[in-house]
């Protein structure tokens, strides 16, 4: 397992809570700025799959700073609810909700994506946006999300993967473990945030591999695309109509 901070004693919970809570002030300038804008045109390519079910309620899992959620906002749902570990991360989320006068609509709150707050059968749509990654049991943050979806429900993960193409997965790779922890640690502070990053995107199981936990976790219908020649990867999984 990948921890932000290897000098630390705490698990991957408390570590990753502490890591998104000490770059919450960076982090969207952050992720446009180190990404060249396309984490945009990705999140939008995710909000597009979701249409496929016309969700009312979405539940927004890591939601971060609100950035999906409010993407989310073009499918005319009734409701989005994001939960976040990262106080930090949350009041930043607030504090642009309220700019944007979206707080009737989006609420953001904290909670642990390996133990929801909400009964069974409450959504019609769950996405996850570069936050299943840091989930410290990848199983059960899926189950959990499994378990709060109505049947027939949708999952969408947005999360970064490894490409494949040998000349540009090295000159990808030199980017990833280079300038990235290094721009990252420069406008941050934070000296293992933007260290931690591709590392756990180096040790984390994408593609056919995480289809599998999907599926073995209880998703149906299961599928992915790559984007940008590999950098990320789109995943979607259905809770079934009915159960045996």
């Amino acid at each position: 397992m990948v921890n932000p901070y290897k000098e630390s004693a705490g698990n991957k919970k408390d570590q990753v809570t502490l890591m998104f809570d000490n770059i919450a002030w960076r982090y969207d300038f952050l992720n446009h700025f180190l990404s060249l804008g396309t984490d945009r045109r990705w999140r939008k390519k995710a909000i597009g799959l979701l249409s496929e079910v016309s969700p009312k309620k979405i539940l927004d899992v890591a939601c971060g700073t609100g950035d999906l959620a409010i993407e989310a906002l073009k499918l005319k749902p009734a409701v989005i609810i994001g939960v976040d570990i990262s106080e930090g991360m949350l009041a930043k989320g607030r504090e642009k909700l309220e700019r944007k006068n979206l707080e009737k609509i989006i609420t953001l709150i904290q909670g642990d994506s390996e133990a929801l707050q909400f009964d069974d059968q409450t959504f019609d749509a769950a996405m996850v946006a570069f936050g299943v990654r840091n989930f410290e049991d990848l199983k059960k943050g899926l189950a959990e999300i499994l378990r709060v979806l109505k049947p027939g429900g949708l999952l969408v993960v947005l999360e970064f993967s490894k490409p494949r193409n040998f000349l540009f997965k090295n000159i990808f790779n030199f980017y990833f473990f280079r300038i990235l922890p290094f721009f990252g640690r420069l406008f941050s502070k934070d000296m293992s945030a933007y260290s931690y990053l591709p590392a756990s995107v180096n040790a984390f199981p994408d593609r056919v591999d995480f289809l599998e936990i999907m599926k073995k976790t209880g998703f149906t219908d299961t599928g992915y695309e790559e984007l940008t020649m590999g950098i990320a990867c789109l995943y979607h999984g259905k809770k079934e109509l009915f159960t045996k």
